[in-house]
């Protein structure tokens, strides 16, 4: 991945029932990367979403928070990559990764859904998997049958902090996300979370 990203999508459901679920954690980050560009989200009835925008120097990024549901999460992004010209390959999803224990982030180009529906239907209107996903780990229930429970569920305090806790590097480092180098700080990712996996096992 050497493109800067042109519009960065946090997955979640809207209405307050679901605001500090599991399945949120997408948009927790892109609310918490809004503040700390300090930008405020409004509706966009187009696009069916909430939308902020980032510009500064040679920037211009869309901040996006599909208001369709996880299922439906596609509508959002195919109609503002289809408005603004935005190719699949400069879109960064930020979802829930329940294959990731609480206080891991990872960043990842490419590949299939995993199973998350909000992916899934992005895939699917967009018939492109080529997109960046910054994957936040939740954890998992134990079994299969559990996981519509447990992501539509809150975390415990302890693992919420964890999740929270999880973004510090990517806000930190947020500037990478609208440059050439996704590759130098998905490397700098996957070898905090390796340090911090080592010293917990």
């Amino acid at each position: 991945m050497s493109l800067p990203v042109k519009m960065i999508v946090g997955l979640g459901n809207p209405g307050p029932e679901y605001l500090m679920t599991r399945h949120n954690a997408g948009f927790w980050f892109v609310d918490a990367l809004a503040n700390k560009l300090s930008l405020s989200f409004s509706q966009d009835k187009k696009s069916q979403s909430e939308l902020c925008r980032y510009q500064s120097g040679s920037t211009d990024c869309w901040i996006c928070k599909p208001q369709t549901y996880m299922n439906d999460s596609g509508l959002s992004v195919q109609a503002l990559c289809n408005y603004y010209k935005i190719p699949m390959d400069q879109v960064m999803v930020v979802h829930d990764e329940i294959d990731l224990p609480p206080g891991i982030t990872r960043l990842k180009e490419g590949g299939g859904h995993g199973g998350h529906n909000g992916l899934r239907d992005i895939i699917q209107r967009t018939a492109d998997k080529d997109f960046m996903r910054l994957r936040i780990g939740v954890g998992h229930p134990g079994s299969k049958d559990k996981v519509v429970p447990y992501v539509l569920g809150r975390a415990s305090a302890d693992e919420e902090n964890k999740i929270l806790d999880s973004f510090s590097l990517a806000l930190e480092k947020s500037d990478q996300f609208f440059e050439d180098n996704l590759n130098k700080l998905m490397t700098e990712l996957n070898k905090k979370n390796k340090s911090e996996s080592d010293s917990t096992s």
